[in-house]
């Protein structure tokens, strides 16, 4: 059966760009009845939102300020679900993404062999041209720590250029603001989703400058951020577990040190600041395990919490088909 596809663009001060993007989306694509185009300006100061309308996209969407790309996919993937989307694109507004990809992109989901796809840069070649170095290592570092997280081998995981089924879109709570990219992997991972990368070419250019952060540094001090937090709610016992056998271990280790000593010398001297140490890190250690524990039990009420918010949605937005 033929789906609906809804390409949704998050733009900020993307006016130069976001006519090449929206012109060189496929107008056919086998397994898709209809095409449509969502724009999401984020607050843009220059005149991204009077560009979208010369373009006659299908829909535009426009935060009355600057909120992060996050809060964009999430406005996007709420207009997409009310549009009855059942399979939904987003791709960045800055020309550097092949829309030609889009077909290869979006079949695994057509097929109903993925609820995610991505496209991947270093799927086919290990460097991309023109990509920053430090943008480069810093992309795998992520994509390590991220694969790290999931125990899966993903090559890429902050890639724009990706495609959601519906039941993907609707089941995502997604909470940072700044970017969506990591923390949408852990979360349907966490949700037993399947994601697969698609190979893709990206065209960097020399003179541009990120517009999602001031600096790659900041990029990745916030993005880390997102992992942390999210790894705190999926994973809570190993968040919280591994610190607290860290210090349960060594509080152990250290205070079976002292009491040998003692057995043998019949004194703590010079070393008793040891035994306090020892104490310290074996109540530290405890009492973090405790936290993992109730963590853990958090966790329950979070999927709970999660299942009604997808109940709701999927009520809310069924009706509307």
């Amino acid at each position: 059966m033929a789906k609906k596809l809804i390409v949704m663009v998050p733009c900020y001060n993307e006016a130069k760009t976001l006519p090449l993007v929206i012109k060189s989306i496929p107008k056919k694509i086998p397994g898709i009845a209809k095409i449509e185009t969502l724009v999401v300006d984020d607050g843009s100061t220059d005149k991204t939102f009077q560009v979208a309308k010369k373009l006659k996209v299908n829909h535009i969407v426009r935060h009355n300020r600057n909120k992060g790309l996050g809060s964009a996919f999430v406005t996007g993937r709420d207009s997409t679900l009310r549009l009855g989307a059942e399979v939904m694109v987003t791709i960045d507004g800055d020309g550097q993404f092949d829309t030609a990809k889009l077909p290869l992109l979006i079949t695994p989901i057509i097929q109903e062999k993925a609820d995610m796809v991505t496209g991947s840069r270093f799927l086919a070649n290990s460097k991309v041209k023109n990509m920053p170095t430090l943008k480069y290592y810093g992309n795998k570092l992520f994509t390590k720590i991220v694969n790290l997280i999931i125990s899966k081998k993903y090559t890429d995981t902050q890639c724009g250029f990706r495609a959601y089924s519906r039941e993907a879109a609707l089941k995502l709570v997604l909470h940072g603001d700044f970017t969506y990219t990591h923390e949408i992997f852990l979360r349907l991972i966490d949700l037993g989703m399947t994601i697969v990368e698609v190979p893709i070419r990206v065209n960097y250019f020399k003179a541009r400058k990120s517009k999602i952060s001031g600096s790659l540094w900041g990029y990745g001090r916030n993005s880390l951020g997102i992992i942390v937090r999210a790894t705190r709610d999926i994973q809570p016992l190993k968040f919280f577990g591994i610190p607290a056998t860290i210090s349960l271990v060594s509080g152990i280790a250290l205070g079976s040190f002292m009491f040998i000593r003692y057995v043998i010398l019949h004194q703590t001297s010079p070393y008793k600041t040891f035994l306090d140490i020892s104490i310290a890190l074996i109540i530290i250690g405890i009492l973090v395990m405790f936290l993992a524990l109730i963590a853990d039990m958090l966790k329950e009420f979070r999927h709970n919490q999660e299942k009604i918010i997808y109940l709701l949605r999927k009520q809310k937005y069924y009706k509307k088909l």
